[in-house]
């Protein structure tokens, strides 16, 4: 080893590495393939530095030095997964860094992980997207729309909502607006205007609900959402209310050419969205399906008539009898005996130990979508940690899954929904990333809101504990390598969370209990700019929920999901998202730098972005008063002594684009923040930036 001259100064904060291209040469190396790791010290300050994979600690180099920093640096070979931390020796003392920090004492829980042939798609990284529940978002085809006492669901028949801007009722599995693929398409200009690199969709195959987390047939499209072509069929009435007779529905829904002709428009979508420069991203539904699945067939509408099989629910001869699990007690032509998830029976748990044929055929699924003619760019797995009946399977079966659908379309995604930690299924053999509620959603609610994200509970010691957030995004992120943490789906809002914008009134409440106005009443804009600002400079994807962008408001589900306010938009907010996605587009350091924690206090809070090219710092003020942030911006590699300039400010409901220069002096950047307010500046390292006078 390179011995070190003596050390000048020790300073703990200067210490940082992580699993960005700043710090690793190869962020995703194959097998087999030499990468560089380097460790960042204080100029002068550390006597020795060692890599430790697993125990074992193994010397670095003084690799080289600019104004403040020593780079400390190792060549590996990566043959299989490695899991490192470092130690550091200064100052008679020696200190351990991981992706928590520094700490006096060893820390093996949070270790630098990387993962030879974990490779994300690069167009998937820090991707804009933007999540679309079809029903609500824009009705292009009224031709196709849900007919009032079109059928019988759950006990509740299925209505057409009475106009676009109807209040949602309490029960809304079978309220419908009528919002279509034709609406989404017509709307293609004013995605790609906004600044939507990728569409993820809530579910789009047959089913009878408005969510369709119950699907009735994985190989086709929804012709209400897609085309009818053949529609000779009759609704219920109130002297017969009995599917048997819901011909309409039953034709709509199992008719081949309404069936083949809604999956071409599918292709066609798809086409119009790449053209504009947009992926797409399918829901994938596959723990369980739906009772009226023609699998199952609970209400008769297959009945081994017109090509199809009989369903399992109706007799135990039924090619699908093994792809359920079935209590004993249960005796066929309709057996309801049989396992549900959560005990919902309108969601059959899928067997996939009991049926190697029910396996291949979603596995089959996974393939069909992201292949031609359909070449979807990727799915996002519900509720996946659930599926099948251990762990160890769950497992076995995302793995088959990811290389099925990685041969048919190795360009895909794969996100999955999930709580907790996802470290099994982010080794490069399974998922691609999360949703990322622990590592984002909830903590940034928690600060900017104190609300927890269904707004069922308000916390006041949650409320701007900057502490809190820092320590809850540096624990989850911990378990995401980086293919994984730039690739993770960063929402505000989503289909099963209340709206941002409403927690932002920071009261506890649903639609049942409080009522649809009280979601409106209260609400802070001011604060969902900031957090939006934060959501848009966090590694990670944006993911904005359809109508966040124009001030929708709403309890949890199913007031979340409130159509698309064309005509009334908050144009404030509107405006601010198209700015900051051209933000976030134009700024390298966004879309993969590497980030620290530079100031975190109790109502406010910074960090810094940095890559080759330029350093990003961020500030927050989350308090009704203004303040004044000494942020010690050159931890975020801003030269001791330059000018930053202002990219964005929010305030009082608003926001700012005009630049403004501000001085870094001794590596610190002073900036009056006024009430609810975040700012975004930039250091460009090709810029000539002097100090100021």
């Amino acid at each position: 080893m390179q011995k070190n001259r003596r050390a000048d100064k020790f300073i703990p904060e200067a210490i940082f590495s992580d699993e960005t291209a700043n710090f690793v040469s190869n962020p995703e190396p194959q097998p087999g393939d030499i990468i560089e790791i380097t460790l960042r010290t204080s100029k002068g300050g550390a006597d020795a530095v060692f890599l430790h994979e697993l125990r074992l600690g193994i010397a670095m180099e003084l690799n080289r030095s600019d104004a403040m920093f020593d780079y400390y640096s190792i060549k590996l070979m990566i043959t299989n997964a490695i899991k490192y931390y470092f130690t550091i020796e200064a100052e008679g003392r020696r200190y351990c860094y991981n992706k928590r920090g520094l700490f006096t004492e060893i820390d093996t829980e949070y270790c630098f992980t990387i993962v030879p042939g974990f490779k994300t798609p690069d167009w998937a990284k820090n991707t804009v997207m933007y999540q679309i529940f079809v029903d609500r978002f824009c009705n292009g085809d009224e031709s196709n729309d849900v007919r009032n006492y079109e059928y019988l669901y759950m006990g509740m028949l299925a209505r057409k909502a009475a106009n676009w801007d109807a209040p949602l009722q309490n029960m809304d599995i079978c309220n419908f607006y009528g919002g279509d693929l034709a609406g989404v398409m017509q709307k293609m200009g004013y995605l790609a205007d906004l600044g939507v690199e990728t569409i993820y969709f809530n579910p789009l195959f047959v089913s009878p609900s408005t969510h369709k987390y119950d699907i009735q047939d994985y190989d086709y499209i929804d012709p209400h959402y897609g085309v009818i072509v053949n529609d000779d069929g009759k609704a219920l009435d109130f002297d017969n209310l009995d599917n048997r007779h819901a011909t309409m529905y039953i034709q709509r829904t199992t008719d081949k050419q309404n069936l083949e002709a809604s999956n071409a428009l599918m292709v066609e979508l798809i086409q119009m969205a790449h053209a504009h420069g947009i992926k797409v991203i399918l829901d994938g539904v596959f723990n369980h399906c739906g009772a009226f699945h023609k699998w199952m067939d609970t209400e008769g509408f297959y009945g081994g008539s017109n090509g199809y099989e009989v369903g399992a629910y109706h007799s135990q001869n039924s090619p699908y009898v093994d792809y359920f699990i079935w209590h004993e007690g249960g005796n066929w032509p309709k057996n309801s005996n049989y396992d549900a998830w959560w005990g919902h029976d309108n969601h059959p748990k899928l067997n996939f130990e009991g049926s190697r044929a029910l396996y291949d055929e979603i596995l089959a699924v996974g393939a069909k979508w992201v292949s031609p003619p359909y070449n979807a760019d990727g799915w996002r797995l519900d509720v996946a940690a659930d599926l099948g009946r251990s762990r160890e399977f769950n497992l076995r079966f995302w793995a088959d899954f990811r290389d099925v659908v990685k041969k048919a379309n190795p360009e895909a995604i794969i996100i999955a929904e999930h709580y907790g930690d996802p470290s099994d299924w982010l080794q490069g053999d399974g998922w691609d990333s999360v949703m990322n509620y622990d590592a984002f959603m909830e903590p940034v609610s928690w600060f900017f809101t104190g609300m927890q994200k269904h707004s069922e509970a308000f916390e006041k010691d949650m409320l701007g504990n900057g502490a809190a957030l820092e320590g809850a995004m540096l624990h989850w992120m911990a378990k995401m390598p980086y293919p994984a943490l730039h690739t993770a789906m960063n929402q505000l809002s989503n289909h099963d969370h209340s709206r941002f914008l409403t927690r932002t009134n920071m009261r506890p409440g649903r639609l049942h209990t409080a009522g649809a106005a009280a979601a409106d009443e209260g609400i802070q804009s001011a604060i969902m700019l900031a957090a939006v600002t934060m959501q848009f400079t966090w590694p990670g994807c944006p993911t904005v929920y359809y109508g966040d962008e124009a001030g929708l408001c709403g309890w949890t589900d199913p007031d979340n999901r409130r159509p698309y306010p064309w005509g009334n938009e908050d144009n404030v907010l509107l405006d601010f998202h198209k700015k900051i996605i051209a933000i976030h587009k134009a700024h390298s350091a966004l879309r993969g730098g590497s980030l620290i924690f530079l100031l975190t206090k109790q109502g406010c809070l910074s960090y810094g972005r940095w890559d080759a090219r330029e350093s990003v710092v961020c500030a927050f003020n989350n308090t009704d008063g203004a303040l004044q942030m000494q942020i010690p911006v050159w931890r975020a590699n801003v030269p001791q002594n330059c000018r930053m300039e202002l990219v964005l400010m929010t305030s009082d409901g608003n926001f700012s684009a005009q630049t403004k220069s501000f001085a870094v002096d001794m590596g610190t950047l002073t900036i009056q923040m006024p009430p609810f307010s975040s700012a975004i500046l930039c250091f460009k390292k090709s810029a000539k930036n002097k100090k100021s006078g």
